[in-house]
């Protein structure tokens, strides 16, 4: 009976695996994932568009990435348009639309496009297309010249932004440094009255102690140190310079000292009325004395007649005094200035160092140092690059500079000679040269030795790399170490790639320098073309424009 109920039980258990099975099986042929691709003509003219669309049906968990970018060469994408989506139950339908065109008359192959659904990826299929060349009836469309070159004025850029906000910024800085240390500020009311004479300011404390309410107030103590503080200030000023802190017997003493060495005409009266009001004072003050009010009254007239005694009992200043107390205050003066100069120099030098510290850690000090002190590569990396056409068949390239013509003597007999187009910046012993040459061989030139080459362009590559090489000795370089990679441009040309390091001479002298070549090489029935960048060694700026310079090639698609 065990036994038999075991198996059922496992009867039972094969028949769930195969349920589960055909479920999982059925399930994965509704859940595929479907990519279509189509285009809505096959055949346009030139420069007209042509709408690519890739179709995806999936469900709603996958994550779906269509291809970005210049993917479809040698068509140009102009446009990318927004994803268009439908919901059918739980599956999506994704249309991806694209722009396409063609500046070139022939027939051309969309390539595969590459679609990520989920972790899988799926190809659409490659899609011929046909470019028809405008067809122009000359019997009714006259033909005129080619017009001649019209000069643009030059962009203006963006550079005026920056000098504004750099004005900006230098009047800012300069006005903040006129505010806080070379305006001249207006005085307090207690500056005005330090910049006063000592018998003008001692006349003015009176007058403020007669408008004060210490007497009002019976407060004789407040009166009295007042009182007495003006004729010590005036006395520490003009007579004796420790009369402030001076007791009044020490000050009465150094008083009749200076009268009897008839260094002050002061009579023995102004030295007993000076001496009556400090001793009062200081019963007062440390005595609690209280004298009458009346009689604090008198005292302070009897100061501010004393002030004058003194006044009149000092001695006029000799000229030798008056020159020195002169050349006092303009050295004083110069010493402001001469602060204000070093703290105006300290500030603008920790701005300009916290400046380029800043710029330095940012953007490199290799770099900041360039920009300030000038660096060549630099100049024509940063500056504003050309991209043109040059030779037929044409090569499309973009350098940092125009490249000039070069004249090239037509032999006699043009129609068999093969015609040469150079086109340059600068040369091989300059920092920097991109030369561009084209070299288009008769048809009748073609015999079997070069039909044979034709059928084996990579060894044809090699060998005029190695003449290449060797016309850079001939013109001085040495010491030649190269290396040899396949090329291929963005629109799909390929060639034969030689890089590598040399020394060649300096110009008006017999020493070497160590330099950088590259330079490309490409073929095609019978045109040459070929590409060469000469640059210095351990030069980052250089190597950038060299990179950017050699993904800027293009070739016409009917010489590939």
């Amino acid at each position: 009976m065990k036994k038999k109920q075991l198996n059922i039980k496992m009867r039972t258990e094969q028949n769930k695996t195969i349920v589960l099975s055909f479920f999982f099986a059925l399930f994965s042929l509704f859940s595929f994932s479907q990519v279509k691709s189509s285009i809505d003509s096959t055949s346009i003219k030139i420069g007209a568009q042509v709408t690519y669309k890739i179709e995806v049906d999936t469900d709603t968990t996958s994550l779906v990435i269509f291809p970005e970018g210049q993917t479809f060469s040698p068509m140009e994408m102009i446009e990318s348009y927004t994803i268009d989506t439908t919901k059918q139950n739980n599956r999506y339908n994704l249309i991806k639309k694209y722009g396409l065109t063609q500046f070139d008359s022939g027939k051309y192959t969309i390539p595969r496009q590459k679609v990520l659904i989920g972790t899988k990826t799926f190809f659409t299929d490659s899609l011929n297309v046909e470019i028809r060349e405008i067809v122009v009836d000359t019997t009714k469309q006259g033909l005129y010249d080619i017009k001649p070159i019209i000069e643009v004025e030059k962009s203006v850029g963006n550079w005026w932004k920056y000098l504004l906000l750099t004005i900006f910024i230098i009047a800012l800085i300069a006005f903040l440094l006129w505010w806080f240390i070379w305006r001249v500020k207006p005085l307090t009311k207690e500056e005005e009255i330090a910049l006063l004479p000592p018998y003008d300011r001692a006349k003015l404390a009176l007058k403020q102690l007669d408008e004060s309410n210490y007497l009002q107030n019976e407060n004789l103590k407040g009166y009295y140190s007042d009182l007495t503080f003006i004729i010590r200030k005036y006395l520490d000023e003009k007579v004796y310079d420790r009369a402030l802190e001076s007791t009044t017997d020490e000050l009465i003493t150094r008083l009749n000292l200076l009268k009897e060495g008839n260094q002050i005409e002061l009579s023995k009266d102004d030295i007993n009325n000076i001496e009556t009001i400090l001793k009062r004072a200081d019963l007062v003050k440390f005595a609690k004395g209280t004298p009458d009010i009346a009689l604090a009254e008198i005292d302070r007239k009897t100061i501010d007649l004393e002030i004058d005694h003194v006044k009149e009992a000092l001695p006029e200043p000799t000229e030798e005094e008056k020159l020195l107390d002169k050349q006092y205050k303009e050295d004083q003066e110069r010493r402001k200035k001469t602060k204000k100069i070093v703290l105006t120099v300290g500030i603008v030098a920790f701005l300009l160092l916290g400046t380029l510290v800043g710029f330095g850690y940012k953007y490199g000090f290799g770099y900041v140092k360039d920009t300030i002190l000038g660096h060549e590569s630099k100049e024509l990396l940063e500056g504003e690059w050309v991209t043109s056409e040059y030779g037929f068949p044409p090569i499309t390239i973009s350098t940092p500079k125009v490249l000039k013509r070069i004249e090239i003597p037509v032999a006699q007999d043009q129609e068999n000679q093969p015609k040469t187009s150079s086109f340059s910046y600068g040369t091989m012993l300059d920092v920097f040269n991109v030369t561009v040459n084209t070299i288009q061989f008769p048809k009748q030139m073609r015999n079997a030795e070069t039909q044979e080459q034709a059928n084996t362009p990579e060894v044809d590559l090699v060998a005029l790399s190695e003449k290449a090489l060797q016309s850079m000795e001939a013109k001085g370089a040495k010491n030649i170490i190269a290396l040899k990679d396949k090329f291929k441009t963005p629109n799909g040309a390929e060639g034969l790639k030689s890089h590598g390091t040399m020394n060649i001479p300096i110009a008006g002298s017999d020493k070497l320098r160590e330099a950088k070549f590259s330079f490309v090489l490409f073929t095609a029935e019978n045109v040459l073309q070929q590409v060469v960048i000469t640059y210095p060694d351990n030069d980052t700026y250089a190597d950038d424009m060299v990179e950017r310079i050699l993904n800027s090639i293009e070739l016409n698609p009917k010489t590939k």
